[in-house]
């Protein structure tokens, strides 16, 4: 599997975590009860079905070899979408994250992503 994923985190939640050292998820996370993160190459289309429009989120990059057995590939929306997503069964811990970066919005209102996101 991918060593790093990503997750869009809103302003609010990111600046919380940051004080607390780990990111316990947004509220659609604590519904499915799990952290939703994306390769790479599904980034965008989750960007797209889950966070059109949404002006105030951070790109989270992590190193998903430091998170041990509580991140899981598993299928999304009951198999509907192609391809096997990671999951984090625990809070994101500071010392995973590589990389956080605000991700604009483009005119038209799609996420404009840093180089290396196809």
């Amino acid at each position: 599997m991918e060593d790093r994923i990503y997750t869009m985190v809103r302003d609010a939640d990111w600046r919380a975590a940051e004080q607390a050292g780990a990111y316990a998820g947004s509220a659609d996370d604590a519904r499915d009860g799990f952290l939703h993160f994306s390769t790479a190459a599904q980034l965008r289309a989750s960007a797209a079905k889950h966070r059109v429009g949404e002006a105030d989120l951070w790109l989270i990059e992590v190193d998903a070899r430091r998170l041990g057995d509580a991140l899981r590939w598993e299928p999304a929306a009951g198999g509907r979408r192609p391809g096997l997503f990671p999951h984090l069964y625990a809070p994101l811990g500071m010392d995973a994250v590589l990389s956080a970066t605000r991700l604009p919005l483009s005119p038209e209102g799609t996420h404009i992503f840093p180089a290396g996101i196809p």
